[in-house]
């Protein structure tokens, strides 16, 4: 008989796989429900103009269409690639349902769009949490999610896990400092966001297309490079000038 071809990407589990799959979903869930958290699902599907709410993920999206579909119909409908553009649409929806702060899991398959390869799936489980308040939510909630996390993390058993933390204020308020417009702020940003996967060549590159003030984009990157451990940072941020208030208070919530 002919092998049958499955499809890049997607993987498909013999029984004793299928079975651990489902074990570590158990192993996850409990321990999120162990601390408040309550479970959520989502559709599969959203519209187009949902998923691209955020930017730049067009490429990831896989939009729907029927088949017989009219000639030159532009797709309305797409597989969510996360959890968190349908989770944010979700609490808009049923704001005046749900009681706050809001603690919710979500353990749902997601579809990504992009090129397979070692340790990277076109789909795959998410399992998110996230705590959500009507106005501004304390510190301990930010905590409390890396506790949790952490827990999963060593149930689990996958080695010793290693947290890494930011803050938007700290990053924002110092990229202000540096004279970068709101706009700017935000993509600068997401470009380092991508540091790790495309480089510190091509993260330069692409800040010197942004209008970033002359010696700005070298500072961007300087304070952008150390990974600190926790232990290590309020030495190591005592040593930055951090060239706004708001820097500062970020700085002050890590420590």
């Amino acid at each position: 008989m002919a092998k049958a071809k499955g499809i890049s990407g997607f993987p498909e589990w013999l029984p004793q796989e299928r079975l651990l799959e489902q074990e570590i979903i158990e192993k996850v869930r409990k321990i999120y429900e162990s601390h408040g958290f309550v479970p959520i699902e989502t559709p599969a599907v959203e519209l187009i103009e949902t998923l691209t709410s955020k930017g730049e993920v067009d490429k990831e999206i896989y939009a729907l269409h029927r088949l017989a579909a009219e000639e030159g119909e532009e797709a309305e409908l797409g597989l969510h690639f996360d959890l968190t553009v349908p989770f944010a649409r979700y609490v808009a929806a049923h704001f005046n349902d749900l009681v706050f702060p809001f603690k919710r899991y979500q353990l749902q398959k997601v579809w990504r769009g992009e090129r397979p390869q070692k340790g990277r799936f076109r789909e795959f489980y998410q399992f998110d949490i996230d705590i959500v308040a009507r106005d501004m939510l304390p510190l301990a909630c930010d905590a409390e999610v890396v506790s949790v996390l952490t827990k999963v993390l060593k149930e689990l058993g996958v080695g010793t896990p290693i947290i890494k933390l930011n803050n938007r204020k700290l990053l924002i308020g110092y990229y202000q400092g540096l004279g970068l417009d709101d706009a700017t702020v935000q993509k600068v940003i997401a470009i380092i966001d991508k540091m790790e996967k495309i480089g510190e060549e091509e993260v330069m590159r692409l800040l010197s297309e942004l209008p970033i003030p002359a010696g700005a984009r070298e500072k961007i990157l300087q304070f952008s490079l150390p990974k600190v451990a926790a232990k290590d940072f309020a030495s190591f941020i005592s040593t930055v000038d951090l060239l706004s208030n708001l820097a500062e208070e970020g700085a002050a919530e890590l420590v």
